[in-house]
């Protein structure tokens, strides 16, 4: 068992989600009240470190599936680079470290980030074979890692700040459902079930209609704060260039997407920019 091989288990790379923890902070301009010390840092290692413990849970569960998949494969446990005792016992391990340091924050956050590991082994067990009722669980985490920055920054969130993020990420887990059934073709059904459940043109349906709320809440948000609607174009932009990449075939996975494509990381570098603008200015 090499280090690299524990490190790839826990998924680094998925972490770049648990950044919404600072969406509220940032937003309100209060993100300069607290520095970058150790208080601003447990949010989002609270975050990370849970996630990474249901990341190799998942993998647990999903061993048997991802031995036959083309990419899952080369992951650590189907590999046989990690043993499944050292899997299970990373897994306790990095669930009773998160919900500690979880605790250290406040019992609010302590709860947000229990319900957020709750959903995520439901999901893993159970929810994820449910057509649509998974895709929502995806999207309830995103919504418990910003309200878990709002408890942990002591923001208030805005109904509009809630349904953008809500809806976005509706509409990042739809786009890469469609980009893994474009890819598995036939076969998608037996490595995620509820695949085979979506009759055809219905996630193609979903991503647009999503995709318009998604720019509808995120304009009315935007506007409330002066030269922010400057930034609605951007969100145009990057709705139809995730849409571009996933109906060229390419991977719908939100990370790797936005680390990989050089237009979808300036929108966002771009975006920071306009909202440091506009909020801190």
């Amino acid at each position: 068992m090499r280090l690299l091989s524990v490190i790839q288990l826990m998924r680094p790379w998925q972490w770049s989600k648990n950044l919404m923890v600072y969406f509220p902070p940032l937003l309100s301009g209060a993100i300069l009240h607290y520095g970058f010390g150790l208080r601003m840092f447990l949010p989002f290692a609270a975050f990370c470190v849970v996630s990474s413990a249901t990341y190799v849970f998942n993998d647990l569960i999903d061993l048997p599936r991802d031995v036959r998949h083309p990419e899952k494969c080369s992951r650590p446990l189907p590999a046989g680079a990690v043993s499944k005792p050292v899997a299970m016992l990373m897994a306790a391990v990095l669930m009773t470290v998160g919900l500690t340091i979880g605790g250290l924050i406040s019992p609010k956050f302590f709860y947000l980030l229990l319900v957020y590991l709750l959903v995520s082994i439901s999901y893993t067990l159970l929810l994820k074979n449910l057509p649509i009722i998974d895709i929502f669980c995806v999207s309830l985490g995103f919504v418990l890692r910003l309200y878990g920055g709002g408890e942990a920054f002591a923001v208030f969130i805005s109904d509009w700040l809630f349904l953008t993020v809500f809806l976005l990420s509706i509409f990042l887990s739809v786009g890469k459902r469609y980009s893994e059934r474009r890819a598995l073709g036939e076969t998608a059904g037996e490595h995620r079930p509820t695949l085979d459940e979506y009759p055809d043109g219905f996630l193609e349906s979903a991503l647009y209609l999503s995709g318009a709320a998604v720019l509808v809440t995120y304009a009315i948000y935007a506007i409330s704060w002066p030269f922010l609607v400057y930034s609605v174009p951007l969100c145009m932009f990057g709705l139809l260039r995730y849409l571009l990449r996933i109906k060229s075939g390419q991977s719908g996975d939100p990370s790797s997407a936005l680390i990989k494509d050089v237009p979808l990381l300036a929108t966002g570098i771009l975006w920071l920019l306009i909202v440091g603008w506009s909020v801190y200015r």
